[in-house]
């Protein structure tokens, strides 16, 4: 299946590639698959991705990083998904956290935590999401409150990945001690080890088959050194939209990455199989139309993907592209997996053929990190110009 002439790639990015491949493919979708239905960390592979350079391929060379661009990382995230290991803490901890923290941290800090999420030895999550707050941040509870030269942090996060293979967490917080802007509080946001005392959290049951839990987090007076908030208090706002941007193209890379992986499976299978009179069920136009039609809408997905790591990296606004590469990227998924399975008739259904336990993965992607509703309000209000709905 041809995948490289749609999207432009210089020849370090197609090597960067090709490596990434070859690395994750010596693992493949049974390794992966038998670490989710664990919810064990795919330790082995994450190792190897960070020892050779790809996990912290954008972050800064002073800090172990590639000195690369998002569009580096993308690449990365891509190519793994489309060889059967679409790996969600890539999202997380590279590319949400550590783009914020190369971004807005102090030297120390960055010296402390960045070099370890570049090499892999470290990982961080990301506790934004509360029970009632959803996609609103602006409603966040979790509060920190000034305790002598440091904070102490108070409050409950909902669908919080990664927590127990975390090292830290990245959270964002209000601190109200900065001077309101309005009628609410000013954010901050603060880096706490998963060992601070007072931090506690239990594990969401949910259909997803991955090898990252899902958590409720609770943060009971957790007590924080000053050293603990990134940048100026009160300036949290800017800092997490440092991180946004990046997640949703790195989302939009997870899904076109798994939706490559779908349709190279189908390929293949539709061009074996016979059914009637020894023709390759490929052959047949009701197999083939639907194939060739996943496929246009995931180049279509995967530029825009690049289009909108090429704004983000060129420090341009990305927000609109960010938003439609995740939404297109994450319709573009479902319909090819859904697609591949069907091409399979009866064995779409089987485990062993490596499809159908990607599904509910493939899923929350149409839903998280940002709802397709929160990015077609994004899109009415600030493309097209019409009312705030909200």
């Amino acid at each position: 299946m041809n995948t490289s002439s749609i999207v432009p790639e210089t020849d370090e990015r197609a090597a960067l590639r090709e490596a990434v491949s070859g690395l994750v493919g010596r693992y493949g979708h049974d390794y992966f698959i038998a670490r989710a239905r664990a919810h064990e960390e795919p330790t082995a592979l994450w190792k190897d991705l960070g020892a050779n350079g790809f996990l912290g391929v954008h972050l800064p060379e002073r800090y172990g990083g590639g000195g690369g661009a998002l569009g580096d990382l993308s690449v990365v995230v891509e190519a793994a998904s489309a060889a059967g290991c679409p790996l969600l803490m890539t999202v997380i901890s590279p590319a949400i956290c550590g783009t914020i923290l190369a971004r807005h941290a102090s030297d120390a800090m960055n010296r402390r935590w960045l070099t370890g999420i570049a090499d892999g030895s470290l990982k961080m999550a990301f506790a934004i999401t509360e029970p009632d707050a959803g996609s609103n941040s602006h409603e966040i509870t979790t509060t920190a409150r000034r305790d002598g030269g440091g904070w102490r942090l108070r409050g409950t996060k909902y669908w919080t990945s990664g927590v127990d293979e975390a090292d830290a967490i990245l959270v964002v917080a209000r601190s109200g001690t900065a001077e309101a802007r309005g009628p609410r509080r000013p954010l901050s946001l603060f880096v706490v080890p998963t060992d601070a005392p007072g931090l506690t959290w239990q594990p969401i049951e949910a259909a997803l088959v991955q090898p990252e839990h899902q958590f409720t987090v609770w943060f009971d007076d957790v007590p924080v050194g000053p050293e603990a908030l990134i940048g100026d208090d009160g300036n949290g706002l800017r800092q997490v939209f440092a991180g946004l941007n990046p997640e949703r193209i790195t989302a939009a890379s997870i899904s076109t990455g798994i939706a490559l992986y779908a349709l190279e499976k189908a390929t293949a299978y539709a061009t074996t199989r016979t059914v009637w009179k020894g023709v390759p069920i490929g052959a047949h136009q009701g197999v083939a139309h639907p194939l060739a039609e996943a496929y246009i809408g995931v180049a279509q997905a995967r530029l825009m993907a690049a289009r909108a790591a090429e704004l983000f990296d060129a420090g341009q606004d990305a927000a609109e592209a960010s938003n439609i590469a995740k939404f297109a990227a994450a319709d573009a998924s479902l319909r090819a997996l859904d697609q591949a399975m069907q091409t399979h008739g009866g064995n779409g259904l089987a485990l062993e053929y490596g499809l159908a336990d990607l599904w509910f993965l493939a899923r929350m992607l149409k839903t998280a990190p940002v709802s397709r509703e929160m990015v077609l309000n994004f899109v009415a209000q600030h493309s097209l110009g019409l009312p705030s709905s909200y």
